[in-house]
């Protein structure tokens, strides 16, 4: 987040660490998700508002893409009013952002707005934010969800098909130059997606609004926000993680963040910690050299489902010093990391 200050990206204000956590304090929006916002009474909803929303949202894309970071799951619960009464939104929540500089696969999203390079576990890029762009774009003016099938598997099989279409009645009062730039953003083929640079420049963004302009109905937006409110009750993401099995989209442990060797006195604790993305989950052990750690009051193994590991030692003594190795396998693969811990003697005060 510190390499991300634009004014369409909420802002982290400041940041802690501690060796257990890390706490960021964020900007305080008030204006509430996008989508629940365009459903009030006073709230206008027509083509060209919807040009100025997606405009907004390129805008802060486009600065992140320069950046070589992509978001990884944008979807309508992350964009969000500045206020309650103004039309400037935020894209919010990078916690899945990832930068680029090699090839990057990812097995996490919400499956109506993962891309196919994503259900298909393949190398992913700044088009990949494109397609969930398109998905945003295509519900925004519609109502109606491009890719939704009567279950998270049926939903991911429709992505990879990349099979969808226009509803005659639904798209009647759209315009040709709307839909135009939907079809640029849903390509199968990620190579074939309009860049951020490039969907800026559409002429669909280009447009001057008219005077006056036809309404858009909002029951169709109503009874997407009321099927998003009952899969978050019925615990989707455990559906999600389902279908993801379903597909078999596997992945060898490796690590994100690796060990880094520490430095610290007697009688003081030290936290090894590191990140590893794995599916199926991995069995983690922890050596101290070749000699597998066993946890004891003295020595505390965590794992979350995160994937963040730590291992945790208290009270250190001249013995605790010494290389531990993080070992993560699963039935793909496995990898490990490594770091040495040096543990100094308490200097003596010496009285005067």
């Amino acid at each position: 987040m510190n390499l991300l200050h634009h004014p369409r990206l909420v802002q982290c204000l400041a940041a802690f660490q501690s060796r257990a956590e890390l706490v960021m304090v964020m900007e305080y929006i008030v204006g509430g998700e996008l989508f629940e916002r365009i459903l009030d009474d006073d709230f206008e909803h027509t083509e060209p508002t919807s040009v100025q929303y997606m405009r907004q949202i390129l805008e802060g894309i486009q600065y992140v893409h320069h950046q070589s970071i992509v978001h990884l799951d944008l979807k309508p619960e992350n964009i969000v009013c500045v206020s309650r009464s103004s039309h400037w939104v935020k894209i919010i929540d990078f916690g899945l952002a990832r930068k680029l500089g090699g090839p990057v696969k990812v097995l996490h999203g919400t499956p109506e707005f993962m891309a196919p390079e994503v259900v298909s576990f393949e190398p992913v890029g700044f088009t990949t934010d494109m397609w969930s762009i398109g998905v945003i774009c295509y519900i925004l003016l519609s109502g109606d969800s491009p890719f939704q099938g009567s279950s998270d598997m049926e939903t991911l099989n429709n992505i990879t098909a990349a099979r969808w279409e226009f509803d005659e009645e639904t798209f009647s009062e759209i315009s040709e130059q709307a839909k135009e730039f939907i079809s640029q953003l849903l390509q199968k083929d990620s190579r074939c997606r309009l860049s951020s640079d490039k969907a800026l420049a559409h002429p669909w963004l280009k447009q001057i609004a008219p005077s006056a302009t036809k309404t858009l109905s909002k029951e169709r937006m109503k009874q997407f926000l009321a099927r998003q409110k009952w899969q978050l009750d019925h615990s989707q993401e455990k559906g999600e993680v389902f279908a993801l099995q379903k597909l078999q989209i596997k992945q060898e442990p490796h690590f994100l963040e690796s060990l880094q060797d520490l430095v610290e006195v007697e009688g003081s604790s030290a936290c090894l910690q590191c990140h590893i993305e794995s599916f199926p989950d991995p069995e983690v052990t922890w050596l101290q050299g070749d000699v597998p750690i066993q946890e004891s009051p003295h020595l505390h193994v965590a794992y979350e489902e995160n994937g963040s590991c730590s291992l945790t030692i208290l009270e250190l003594t001249a013995e605790d010093a010494g290389q531990y190795v993080c070992r993560a396998v699963n039935d793909v693969g496995e990898a490990e990391c490594s770091a040495r811990l040096t543990v100094c003697p308490q200097q003596k005060v010496t009285e005067v």
